[in-house]
């Protein structure tokens, strides 16, 4: 009875989202682990098969870092982003483009979809502008200092056509956060941002980013202060009182961004929980924070 309870459960929320695409982003121990990848792509196969549309979105740095050092290349971060010169940018081509996405489409074949790896340059998915050198100020001397981040881009504008047509044929994309320019420039975007902004651009249901925290907390150190579900306006307060902060900044922010353009919930749910996006999408409590307009 317990198993029926859990069907029943699921079914109000399983007719809720029928054909609805729901923008997935995978990342933290979701994309370190082998078993942990091939567990998350099982459930957005899942998703596919109770009449969903599942997108993804990968990111990698950690693993761009790793590859990094094996040639003999130190990884060098400016305010959390990658400082990406024409070598680095090769790498982050080679790791993202060629290891990762193939590994996320090879485990959504193996479960039984139809799962296809592209890039924000295929079709101009992601057409990006290069970001704008950043100030730093020497916080003893007050000096400042610009430091160009090289091939680290911007979004300009995202074109759906590519995943309006594989989502109709069935297909889930794989998409690997890199953009182009309109000199065909290939420019290191952040996988937070292309997930919000695709999400956006796509008339996504819901966005569900996958992180090594158990979402939202009032007190970081805490687990047991998540919070479950709050709304965009709430949110804001808590980046005015910094409960939100460092690295959970731009993962509410890219939410925000989310909402604020249409898409009807985002979640940040702990990747580390097996099955935490089927938890998420199909129980009445969740397991992560859902933000909500």
């Amino acid at each position: 009875m317990e198993t029926v309870n859990i069907l029943i459960e699921a079914l109000p929320y399983i007719k809720k989202f029928h054909k609805k695409k729901i923008l997935i982003k995978y990342g933290g121990h979701a994309m370190i682990d082998a078993d942990a990848m091939g567990s998350t792509a099982r459930d957005t196969v899942l998703l596919k098969y109770v009449g969903m549309q599942p997108i993804v979105v990968h990111g990698g740095g950690p693993e761009i870092s790793r590859s990094m050092n094996k040639l003999g290349k130190e990884p060098k971060f400016i305010g959390g982003l990658r400082i990406t010169d024409q070598e680095t940018m090769d790498i982050v081509k080679m790791v993202l483009v060629g290891k990762i996405s193939t590994e996320i489409v090879a485990n959504v074949c193996l479960h039984g979809a139809k799962g296809v790896g592209i890039s924000g340059k295929d079709n101009q998915l992601l057409k990006a502008r290069k970001r704008a050198p950043e100030v730093i100020v020497n916080s003893e001397t007050g000096e400042e200092k610009t430091i160009d981040l090289g091939l680290v881009g911007e979004i300009e504008s995202v074109n759906p056509e590519i995943i309006d047509m594989l989502t109709n044929n069935d297909y889930i994309p794989i998409i690997s956060p890199i953009g182009v320019d309109d000199q065909a420039n290939t420019l290191n975007l952040n996988a937070d941002t292309v997930a919000g902004d695709v999400a956006s651009n796509v008339g996504a249901e819901k966005l569900i980013i996958l992180t090594d925290v158990p979402g939202i907390l009032e007190d970081p150190g805490d687990p047991e202060t998540l919070i479950k579900k709050i709304k965009a306006d709430e949110i804001l307060e808590l980046i005015d009182q910094e409960i939100v902060r460092d690295g959970m900044l731009p993962k509410v922010s890219t939410c925000l961004n989310a909402i604020q353009n249409g898409v009807s919930s985002a979640h940040i749910i702990d990747g580390r929980i097996k099955h935490s996006t089927l938890l998420e999408i199909f129980t009445r409590s969740g397991i992560g924070t859902m933000i909500t307009k």
